[in-house]
């Protein structure tokens, strides 16, 4: 699931304020490119090397808090307003710096080269989604090598048929998403505007400075706190109230902790409780209380799901299982984790498509528009701009035909090249896996476009259950299906949803007249950067923590969903019959079909102003594949605290509050990727750290 900072068309079209001292801009028409500013700087140079090494910087930043949070719950969050404001901070004093630092990367720094930067970031920043789901699930089902150190040039190929692919076969649909249909975008629209405030003079130099001092301060705070609470965690970070009951002689609470109920001083979630708002976090909340605080409990109670004792001095149980050691288990003695698995994925699926086709409408015209487009005219080259036409971006500054038709070809033979020799998939296969990633481009374009939620995991399903279909009819034994299921769902899931991203970067381009050619010599440059460092942030985070791959692991400090789901999908749809309990399987049914009609229902009958108060049940199923109870909370908490603060200071939260939040959630990140390297080095806490406070009297950092 891919977490994204939502606005609306109208609220970006209002007065906003941007300063602490009253200072207002009007924000202007986000459909058509900001008129020019008579006191705007001439900028010679928008692509340099300086914005291009600064953005990859703070791509890989957000690449890797993305690792590590959606490791942690499947949740991760875009680097575009993290690349502009801080890319800002950056750059603009190192503009202005005296001695040998002026010479090297001194030079006036305007909005267009900014818009560089955040490109970049942008790419830098993507495919991690991946990393943190489908790859790894390969490797739990036994597809890959025992270790991935030992799969490093299948890592980098899969992750460069993902990356490239869906940045080329964008660059001729610019005109049409863009300019054409007019999608509002409303992040990339919000970084445009936060872009052109930053570069208006003075005001725009002193909103800069706090913004950035702000992101600055609660990200060096959280980091340090994390890598520090990693020694002490049960004190410091975990508080596990049920535990530390059952110690001072209230036996039976000790339940409250095998169910996974305490509590983390998470500042990362606490981050994404401010971004995300009250509705989805406090309908991940209430799904964690229907799933683990009534489902579960009575699953077990009344024989329908078991645990897993994990200590012989104390009353602990696991209820976490995905894997046993019989096959009947799975349908007759399953954990409470597998048993909500189908419930909590069908919920997910039934409100991604449904949503999805109550909004079809722009879906269903913007393709047959498509359809009305000559591909033909993609590759004419006109050297004549039209005075009627909106978009006056000069010819010479178009991303040139050559340049992305060699591009798109050269990536689609790689990608059958590679599909072929290194996955065993026939070119027919790779083929389709590619087609699939075009067409659910459309989808993913459409949606981020009008709401702002890239739908990355029902594209995923649909490639799933398409290649699941293939591999049957194929006869494939079933490693090779799971292998075909997976390895095409990551092509066509990847595909769109970084071509999704990549839209929307050109987008914020648009608005601010930046040169597209620029905006995509950063986007190659971002997606090489997000290729090595994601496989490198992969290959540390799962020598640090093993039970990442594991299916057999009962226990483990991440609790990757998103794995599990990919998992559970590619094994429903290869396997000869369904491994679900009946009594799940009926109570996916029920909550699937109740999901469909409660989405129905808000988009025909309920006005807009009362969906804040309908439960997102995307979410809801979240919290039933994610038995990260605490996170939940925190996100609950977070939300809470925006709302507060938001009724008493607008004009302080409007200013301090997206710089909060991003701090808070690239600290944690860091700090955890940091806590990683310890590990490596074991010279972490589950050596030198204490298990104070901790169940079982065992480390539980």
């Amino acid at each position: 699931m891919e977490h994204g900072e939502g606005s609306s068309h109208d609220s970006l079209n209002e007065k906003k304020h941007i300063g602490m001292d009253e200072y207002e801009v009007d924000t202007p028409d986000i459909t058509r490119p900001f008129p020019p500013d008579p006191d705007e700087m001439v900028e010679t140079h928008q692509l340099t090397i300086r914005a291009l090494v600064v953005g990859s910087a703070l791509g890989a930043v957000v690449g890797a808090s993305n690792i590590y949070l959606g490791l942690k719950t499947g949740f991760t969050f875009g680097p575009q307003l993290f690349g502009a404001i801080f890319g800002f901070a950056i750059i603009k004093p190192l503009s202005k710096a005296p001695g040998i630092v002026g010479k090297l990367f001194g030079g006036s720094f305007g909005p267009k080269e900014n818009c560089t930067v955040q490109s970049a970031a942008t790419a830098a920043g993507g495919i991690g989604i991946l990393f943190v789901s489908a790859i790894p699930a390969m490797y739990r089902l036994g597809l890959l090598s025992e270790l991935p150190k030992q799969d490093i040039g299948k890592l980098i190929a899969l992750a460069a048929c993902s990356g490239f692919f869906g940045v080329f076969f964008v660059i001729p649909l610019r005109r049409y998403y863009i300019v054409k249909q007019k999608l509002t975008f409303p992040t990339p629209a919000a970084t445009a505007v936060t872009i052109r405030a930053l570069h208006n003079g003075r005001t725009g130099a002193m909103v800069a400075r706090k913004k950035s001092l702000a992101l600055l301060y609660s990200f060096i705070i959280v980091f340090v706190y994390k890598v520090v609470s990693g020694y002490a965690p049960g004190v410091l970070f975990d508080w596990h109230i049920g535990w530390t009951l059952y110690r001072l002689g209230f036996t039976s609470i000790i339940s409250l902790d095998n169910y996974g109920w305490y509590i983390e001083f998470t500042p990362a979630f606490f981050g994404a409780g401010m971004l995300s708002g009250l509705n989805a976090s406090w309908s991940f909340f209430g799904g964690s209380i229907l799933a683990w605080g009534i489902i579960a409990p009575s699953l077990v109670k009344n024989g329908l799901a078991v645990g897993l004792s994990v200590s012989d001095e104390f009353p602990l149980v696991s209820y976490n299982a995905l894997s046993f050691e019989n096959q009947s288990d799975f349908t007759e003695a399953p954990s409470p984790r597998y048993w909500l698995l189908w419930p909590g994925i069908l919920m997910m699926l039934c409100y991604s498509f449904t949503d999805l086709g109550m909004n079809s409408g722009f879906i269903l015209s913007g393709t047959i528009k498509m359809s009305n487009i000559n591909p033909v005219t993609w590759f004419r080259s006109n050297n004549e701009l039209d005075d009627e036409d909106e978009d006056q971006t000069p010819m010479e500054d178009r991303v040139p035909t050559l340049w992305w038709t060699t591009g798109l070809a050269a990536s689609i033979v790689m990608c059958c090249a590679i599909l072929a020799t290194l996955f065993h998939m026939n070119v027919g296969e790779a083929i389709l896996s590619l087609i699939l990633g075009f067409a659910f481009s459309f989808v993913g374009v459409q949606s981020a476009g009008t709401t702002d939620v890239n739908p990355v995991t029902a594209v995923a399903k649909a490639s799933q259950l398409i290649f699941g279909g293939i591999g049957k009819g194929a006869g494939l034994t079933i490693n090779a299906a799971e292998t075909v299921n997976l390895t095409a769902g990551i092509i066509a899931a990847g595909s769109a949803a970084q071509a999704t991203d990549m839209t929307g970067d050109l987008k914020t381009g648009y608005l601010l007249r930046a040169k597209p050619k620029n905006q995509f010599v950063a986007q190659l440059t971002g997606a090489v950067v997000a290729i090595f460092l994601n496989v490198g942030l992969f290959i540390l985070f799962t020598t640090a923590s093993p039970c990442i791959l594991s299916s057999t692991a009962t226990e483990c400090t991440y609790a990757a969903p998103s794995i599990s789901a990919w998992v559970a999908v590619a094994e429903a749809v290869a396997l000869p019959s369904l491994p679900i309990p009946k009594s799940a399987g009926f109570t996916a049914i029920g909550l699937g079909i109740f999901t469909v009609i409660m989405v129905i229902a808000k988009h025909l009958w309920i006005p807009k102003k009362y969906w804040i108060y309908i439960p997102n049940w995307n979410a809801v199923g979240l919290a039933f594949v994610a038995p990260q109870i605490p996170f939940s909370i925190a996100m609950a908490a977070g939300s809470i605290f925006n709302y507060f603060w938001q009724r008493r200071n607008p004009v302080s939260f409007d200013m301090y509050m997206f710089a909060i939040s991003a701090g808070m959630l690239a600290g944690e990140g860091l700090g955890g990727v940091l806590q990683a390297l310890l590990a490596v080095a074991k010279v972490d806490g589950s050596l030198f750290g204490t298990a104070i406070g901790c169940p079982g009297l065992e480390f539980c950092g």
